[in-house]
């Protein structure tokens, strides 16, 4: 059962209940955790969408191994770092997954701690770019940004060009991401590369981008929304994530994913630990095994999240869609954002967008 953030669902089964006294390796003999809450249960703060395949691939196998329960709270980005802020990170949270810029946001808070391969061993064997200097805690999975489009009416190349969008033949027939979502950002700062001087010169992206709006029919803000208006023939083509071509490729679609043949720019989601957490051994267990190869490939097989374990199994349904980039997305071209530059400057970007871009 999925609930909002204002409650919470128990990740338990009646095998469990059996186990629950017997917690390897993470908590002392008191049966508490060294901070004062429970050390054979976690509160883990997840996204709202894909929470069953969540609990299928990552919850109930890590709770058979370890004993240790897992309520789950979930709700959007924005949302859920509110309530810690709220909070001062002492929101009753053990283990947060959340996206790169938001987990950097509350980092500069103080909201999260960090941790090491002492407190977490498979930090050691995930790709480099998911332990990369700048965030408290790894990236679990990411995202790749490039476009969506209809292989009945574009081939991969045309889709892969920038310049599509500036194409009056297929003007009202386009969509492109608002910046307030996951793909914005990254599509803003491709384009910004690609037409400027860096991922950063939001001048020159606006520019470009606010040139193409008459060609846009949508600026979106959620997957639903590209996602039927590709499928019900209205747009041949939007600059999207690659998760979001997963289902509909499987589905038989005409419908393919590509990488843009510059400014290729990536998202992380993180696993982060509140500086409130009451239950560290447990944080630290979790997240040790939401990295671990069995929990990618599964994560892999039933979520459909890009894995970050060195030696995971990506399966088919990925590969269809993004080809050998999974394998390693650094070596295709790929590069994630400076947080230090989008966090003091989001706020601004946002509004400047909506007054530059969206509204032209």
């Amino acid at each position: 059962m999925i609930r909002t953030r204002t409650s919470r669902v128990l990740a338990a089964s009646a095998a469990v209940a059996a186990t629950a006294l017997v917690v390897t390796g993470c908590s002392g003999g008191s049966g508490d955790s060294v901070d004062g809450g429970s050390s054979d249960s976690i509160v883990v703060s997840a996204f709202p969408f894909g929470v069953e395949q969540f609990q299928e691939a990552i919850v109930d196998p890590f709770t058979e191994k370890t004993g240790i329960t897992v309520e789950i709270e979930t709700g959007s980005n924005a949302d859920r770092l509110s309530q810690l802020q709220l909070a001062g990170g002492d929101a009753g949270i053990d283990v947060m997954l959340i996206s790169d810029t938001f987990a950097a946001s509350g980092q500069e808070q103080d909201l999260f701690q960090d941790f090491d391969e002492s407190d977490v061993p498979n930090l050691a064997k995930i790709a480099d770019f998911a332990v990369e200097e700048g965030y408290d805690g790894p990236a679990y999975s990411y995202q790749l940004n490039g476009t969506l489009y209809n292989t009945d009416e574009l081939d991969a190349a045309q889709a892969a060009d920038w310049s599509l969008y500036a194409d009056s033949a297929y003007s009202g027939r386009l969509a492109f991401p608002d910046i307030a979502v996951t793909a914005g950002q990254l599509a803003v700062s491709g384009v910004a590369s690609t037409f400027g001087d860096g991922p950063y010169d939001i001048d020159t992206a606006y520019t470009t981008i606010g040139g193409w709006a008459p060609n846009i029919l949508q600026f979106y803000s959620s997957s639903t929304e590209v996602t039927n208006l590709l499928t019900q023939g209205e747009i041949v083509a939007a600059d999207a994530l690659s998760g979001f071509a997963t289902t509909l490729v499987a589905s038989g679609e005409p419908v393919a994913w590509t990488a843009p043949a510059e400014g290729r720019y990536m998202a992380t989601n993180r696993a982060m630990i509140p500086s409130g957490a009451k239950n560290l051994e447990g944080a630290y267990a979790f997240i040790d095994y939401l990295l671990s190869v069995e929990a990618q490939t599964a994560s892999a097989e039933i979520v459909g999240d890009l894995p970050v374990a060195l030696d995971a199994t990506i399966p088919a349904e990925i590969t269809a869609v993004v080809g050998d980039i999974a394998a390693d997305p650094i070596a295709a071209g790929y590069a994630t954002l400076d947080p230090a530059e989008v966090v003091p400057n989001r706020a601004q970007w946002v509004e400047r967008f909506a007054r530059e871009v969206a509204s032209r």
